[in-house]
């Protein structure tokens, strides 16, 4: 229980890190003044690596993976894209990217502050080492398409800022910005490649079958469509640009309504996560 205890602690205090640094980013933005970015990206930095505290705290305390409920599966897919987020940032110094982010990270960090936090034993079917294989690679599958519709997000509103020279200091050229969330998008589909992969062996050594089409699986196989179809346009067809981004930003949603429509409206034996 102190474990548990210190990982709400943890919880609390990275919520205010990702929200302070939210906002750093949008006093970047207004002032234009670089220090302020810096400032952000390494609040987030600093969240993140309390972040990942508060789930090793998490899963110590709960004497598993912590990967098996709403609570967690949302509180981890804000880390996930928090991290790749970060690696973007860094990689690229691409601060405008923290300042689209942020808010996406805020509001799924938010909704796992509203799950319920309850330490419940597991169910049969969750007792596997196939649970962490196939959690994690969501996590960062997802994690990458968040990265790719933020990116997607700020393509579209390139060209309808006023400032364009703070535009051009700070966000890459438009083939470049359009290359990130290509290579962003081929990330995310490997990853979930490997999440539906894990998942439908782990099913059938729980279930005895492959694939049930249960409304997750369902529609885990639509996103992975929808992006598979967005590289193939893009690699047979030339798809780039205004576009591609609009496809990103689509595909995203799709992820969405797997995490959070499905849970809500399509119930099923995927209910728990």
């Amino acid at each position: 229980m102190d474990m548990l205890r210190i990982e709400n602690t943890l919880f609390t205090i990275v919520m205010l890190l990702y929200f302070a640094a939210m906002v750093l980013y949008f006093v970047f933005i207004a002032v234009k003044k670089d220090g302020v970015a810096k400032a952000a990206a390494i609040l987030q930095t600093v969240g993140l690596v309390l972040h990942t505290a508060a789930l090793i705290c998490r899963g110590i305390g709960a004497g598993r993976l912590p990967l098996t409920n709403q609570y967690e599966f949302a509180t981890s897919f804000a880390w996930g894209l928090c991290l790749v987020s970060l690696i973007f940032i860094w990689k690229f110094t691409f601060p405008m990217l923290g300042a689209f982010a942020a808010p996406v990270i805020f509001l799924i960090i938010g909704y796992a502050a509203m799950q319920s936090k309850a330490v419940k034993p597991l169910m049969p079917s969750l007792r596997s080492n196939w649970l962490g294989f196939h959690v994690s690679t969501a996590i960062i599958a997802y994690g990458a398409f968040g990265v790719s519709f933020v990116l997607g997000i700020i393509f579209l509103l390139r060209d309808r800022m006023k400032d364009q020279s703070f535009w051009d200091r700070h966000v890459p050229a438009k083939e470049k910005l359009d290359l990130i969330s290509y290579r962003s998008v081929c990330l995310g589909l490997l990853f979930l490649t490997f999440t539906i992969l894990t998942g439908a062996i782990w099913a059938e050594r729980a279930w005895g079958s492959y694939w049930s089409w249960d409304p997750k699986e369902t529609w885990s196989l639509v996103t992975w469509l929808v992006y598979a179809v967005y590289l193939h346009l893009r690699i047979r067809r030339g798809w780039q640009g205004r576009a591609a981004a609009i496809f990103a930003v689509l595909g995203f949603i799709c992820v969405l309504f797997t995490y959070v429509g499905v849970n809500t409206f399509l119930p099923g034996i995927h209910s728990y996560a």
